[in-house]
């Protein structure tokens, strides 16, 4: 089933939650909603699914309007954060219940129920599980139920709301990748809220950036990673290092020092904030260079195959702190210590007009 929703718009109170929103949900695919705390990601999901009305807009399921449809008359399946499963209900009779409460015209048989529920117990590795109650399940036990109880009403559309939101890291991890794996098999159209981005850039086709009810970026993981729309979805999107200054001929001049870029198209004096992955910042220990930025080694992280060391800015830097990711082998070439001063430089820098979500990218994307 294929989703639309066009020019959304909600409000409770004096909050907007939803600023005009339209999107596209092709049949099929899995989209991530990612975005921050009170972005609006949960609203849109639940006016999707029919729990939620909007206070004008439209949502077209299959190119038909859905306003007027019930939630149950929608065919779409909701997983919830905290489970939501009924406590007092074993394992089967969950999965079970959505079944068992279709009208009686469309209800399967006991037999087709029975073996209906056993089919998604298996499909989500927890057939053993059948007689036990959800006190005795671990939480990503209770999760793979409540999906096969989504599941077991064949919803067109699943709409999961931070489904791994109450799950340690491990257990996160592993779950994610088993989601992406059961989408691939079942292929039903999937939208899921996250406000982890590593989750929704491992799990999703298409990644959705939403910011104060608005929609600020979308693509595919890889899209919205290297190619940033505006500076939030930069910031929000893996560590970064920011710089505020101004374009001084082929330079950003920060304070009184200098980082270089590789574009002519910036007007002169024109200011603006440009980031930096840690992985595309370089330490310079001569610190006479003419170019960086000055900074001192405040940590020096190298656990991993990587090693991370945390800076703290001097001079025009004073009071920021920056992140730089590089490899064993060059660390040992620098032979680093703790409060040695040095410079960064980075080998990639993306500019951004200062208050302006127009990207003006300089490095190689």
């Amino acid at each position: 089933m294929s989703i639309q929703v066009k020019n959304i718009y909600k409000t409770f109170g004096r909050f907007m939650a939803l600023n005009d929103v339209s999107l596209e949900f092709p049949s099929g695919e899995l989209v991530a909603l990612l975005g921050p705390s009170g972005c609006g990601k949960t609203t849109l999901l639940r006016i999707i699914a029919g729990m939620d009305q909007p206070d004008s807009g439209t949502v077209l399921l299959d190119g038909d309007d859905a306003s007027g449809r019930y939630v149950r008359d929608r065919q779409v399946g909701f997983v919830f954060q905290h489970y939501a499963l009924f406590r007092h209900m074993s394992v089967f009779d969950n999965v079970a219940f959505g079944m068992r409460m279709k009208p009686r015209g469309q209800r399967p048989s006991k037999n087709q129920i029975h073996n209906k529920v056993h089919d998604l117990l298996r499909l989500v590795q927890l057939d053993w599980l059948a007689d036990r109650f959800p006190a005795q399940l671990s939480g990503g036990q209770r999760q793979r139920i409540a999906l096969a109880r989504a599941l077991a009403v064949e919803p067109r559309v699943l709409l999961l709301d931070e489904p791994f939101g109450a799950l340690d890291a491990k257990v996160r991890k592993e779950l994610r990748r088993w989601l992406r794996r059961l989408h691939d098999e079942l292929r039903i159209t999937s939208i899921f809220v996250t406000h982890d981005q590593e989750e929704a850039m491992e799990v999703a086709d298409r990644v959705v950036l939403m910011n104060k009810g608005r929609v600020e970026q979308i693509g595919t993981p890889e899209q919205v990673y290297h190619y940033p729309a505006n500076p939030f979805v930069y910031g929000f999107l893996g560590s970064v290092n920011l710089f505020h200054g101004r374009v001084d001929g082929e330079a950003v001049r920060v304070g009184d020092d200098v980082l270089p870029h590789d574009s002519s198209h910036y007007a002169h004096g024109l200011e603006v904030v440009a980031f930096a992955r840690p992985h595309e910042l370089n330490i310079v220990t001569d610190i006479a260079t003419g170019m960086g930025i000055p900074a001192r080694v405040s940590r020096i992280l190298a656990f991993g195959a990587t090693v991370r060391i945390e800076l703290d800015g001097l001079n025009g830097a004073a009071g920021q702190h920056f992140d730089v990711e590089t490899t064993r082998e060059r660390i040992g070439e620098l032979a680093l210590t703790e409060g040695q001063s040095v410079r960064l430089l980075p080998s990639q820098l993306r500019l951004f007009a200062k208050d302006s979500h127009r990207a003006i990218t300089g490095g190689s994307p």
